[in-house]
């Protein structure tokens, strides 16, 4: 400041800075920090607050039905936890259902797939059809491995998946032929198709693709020699038919466990009243027995 003009500030001294107080507000952007505008991102949903299906609450009323058939659940343990499968809502509140079985080390059970359409369960291992001067046939209602290795020699094997369940949806069939054959039925709205070759016999596989694109696919590999491999479609068979009668028999069966759990209900509610009435009568006989005595020790004072 000049000492000349009073001690006003002159031309040549610079602006006092301006005093910021307690409530006076900041921006943000003078102190060169960027505003924050976008929100943060919700949080991921946890493993055991998925919400179950009808599929994974049968996956564990089955095991659950097979846990008492071994004896590890006697029928009142069964009937309990049949009932908080039922009405478990999450993931989380099925897998204290299994915690002491031994389904339950392969960790908590996983919402089945799309493919589980066409079956359901635990892998199916790999399955050889061997055929040495005999036959080797399977056929009816089986469940297909990821896997099948057919071998004829001087013997026919024939394997027919018409009306067979696919738990997944490849299939791969390693067929080989010497002096022998080895014959293969699919339904017909699946897909086949065939890698293999023939030398001095047969190899012939009808190709054929399904208008589903989910639809199983059952690939033939391998080869003969002085015999026969031969697969193709069989007109009339649908895998679509199946699947409604594996729907059926899995609302059966939940029909089927929700009456066995409701005839149990009523038993142990049946045999609570009973053991209640029973309590009821023995507490009444001896408050009768009580009132007679104290009346018989009345009856001595007064005498």
């Amino acid at each position: 400041m000049d000492a000349d003009n009073g001690g006003r500030p002159g031309p040549d001294t610079p602006p006092e800075p301006l005093q910021t107080g307690p409530l006076q507000k900041q921006d943000p952007r003078q102190d060169g920090q960027p505003v924050k505008l976008t929100k943060p991102a919700p949080a991921a949903v946890a493993e055991g607050d998925i919400r179950a299906s009808d599929a994974d609450r049968d996956r564990v009323a089955e095991i659950l039905r097979e846990a008492l058939a071994e004896g590890r659940l006697d029928p009142e343990e069964h009937a309990e936890r049949i009932d908080t499968v039922y009405r478990a809502k999450t993931m989380g509140e099925l897998e204290p259902v299994l915690r002491d079985l031994p389904a339950a080390r392969g960790g908590r059970p996983q919402p089945g797939p799309g493919g589980d359409a066409y079956g359901g369960g635990a892998p199916v291992p790999d399955q050889n059809l061997v055929a040495i001067f005999s036959a080797s046939i399977r056929k009816g209602r089986w469940q297909v491995p990821a896997r099948i290795n057919a071998f004829a020699l001087f013997g026919a094997v024939e394997i027919d998946l018409t009306e067979a369940v696919f738990p997944q949806q490849q299939v791969q069939i390693n067929a080989t032929s010497i002096f022998g054959s080895v014959e293969i039925r699919v339904p017909e709205n699946i897909t086949l198709r065939s890698n293999g070759s023939g030398v001095l016999g047969s190899f012939e596989v009808e190709a054929n693709d399904a208008e589903d694109a989910d639809a199983p696919q059952v690939l033939v590999n391998g080869y003969a020699v002085l015999g026969s491999v031969e697969a193709r479609p069989k007109r009339g068979a649908w895998i679509r038919d199946l699947r409604d009668r594996l729907r059926e028999g899995r609302r059966e069966l939940r029909h089927q466990l929700r009456e066995e759990h409701r005839e149990r209900h009523e038993q142990l509610r049946e045999e609570h009243r009973e053991r209640h009435e029973y309590l009821r009568r023995e507490r009444r006989d001896m408050h009768e027995q009580l009132r007679s005595e104290r009346r018989e020790r009345r009856d001595r004072f007064r005498k």
